[in-house]
């Protein structure tokens, strides 16, 4: 059985409709319910901050999945992620499941040049550093003999029908409404991005390969391109003018004196003024697959969640 803890986040839910397409029998475990029809699928309720529950959500388990997504504040992720990551590696242990983690890639910090899976860990932030210390616990254990564990990495996503990323709300979206665009940074810098689907596809091939254990992976995700490809390539689908404007880290300041989530990706603008380039061709080579290009992605995109729409 398959054990998705943090379920409800795009990449879960990418993730779970691989895995059942598949017909494995998958669980569901968060703190709020999820709507569940298929005979294959389970929803349990679970807090990650709770050992217990987490060991409990566990049982039975083969592989486990840990996906979660907590709120966008520092604070708050010193707080909570230690004590997660403790509470499922405990959790892990006690059931003797596979654990595979989807991580962001914070804590590489400023990169000149594609980022690995050997980039070392120079967080140039206080996410950043919070992920490189909860990697490195994880890596520690793995390193012990204590578990089987490996490190899932994906750029920003896009694709997420929960709008939750900025180049869904503040592209695609805008441009399947003919409205004008907003990048984030500096659109001359190179930037990729992970498709969703893909992300699903690629925590099920990690799931189904133990040999891929105990070490981290880049998931499949396109070749860097600049912001001002991308929202070319992006208005010459939904048939509209690459119309966009730019929002600096001033704006993002004074746009987080209202919005604390807005206020947390300051310190995250370094990605978004410089070049991001996210290399996965080791994940790629070794299970010989290829990334979603951006046209089919975005054409996908186009016809189903953010349709074009006759304003």
């Amino acid at each position: 059985m398959y054990v998705i803890l943090g379920a409800g986040g795009p990449s879960a839910h990418a993730l779970t409709s691989e895995l059942l397409a598949h017909q494995k029998t998958v669980r569901l475990v968060s703190r709020k319910p999820i709507a569940v029809s298929n005979p294959n699928l389970s929803w349990v309720q679970a807090d990650l901050l709770n050992e217990a529950q987490v060991c409990e959500a566990a049982k039975g388990a083969t592989v486990v999945y840990l996906c979660a997504g907590i709120i966008y504040d520092a604070k708050i992720w010193q707080q909570q992620w230690p004590l997660i990551m403790n509470n499922v590696i405990n959790a892990v242990k006690s059931v003797g499941a596979r654990l595979i983690f989807l991580d962001n890639i914070y804590m590489y910090g400023l990169v000149n040049g594609p980022v690995t899976e050997q980039t070392p860990y120079h967080p140039c932030s206080v996410k950043g550093e919070i992920r490189a210390r909860v990697a490195n616990s994880l890596m520690d254990e793995v390193s012990t003999g204590n578990i089987q564990a490996s490190i899932a990495r994906a750029a920003d996503f896009y694709g997420a029908s929960s709008m939750n990323s900025f180049i869904d709300m503040m592209v695609l979206d805008k441009y399947s409404k003919n409205q004008r665009a907003q990048w984030v940074g500096n659109p001359k810098m190179l930037h990729n991005f992970s498709y969703i689907p893909d992300v699903g596809k690629g925590l099920y091939m990690l799931g189904q390969e133990p040999k891929s254990d105990n070490q981290i992976w880049h998931l499949p995700t396109a070749k860097p391109i600049t912001g001002i490809e991308f929202m070319r390539l992006a208005a010459e689908i939904y048939q509209v003018q690459p119309k966009y404007t730019t929002i600096n880290k001033l704006m993002l300041r004074l746009f987080g004196l209202f919005k604390k989530v807005v206020a947390g990706t300051v310190e995250m603008y370094y990605q978004y003024d410089h070049d991001y380039q996210f290399d996965s061709s080791k994940f790629e080579q070794y299970f010989n697959v290829k990334p979603t290009n951006y046209v089919d992605g975005i054409t996908n995109i186009s016809e189903t969640m953010y349709k074009k729409q006759n304003i």
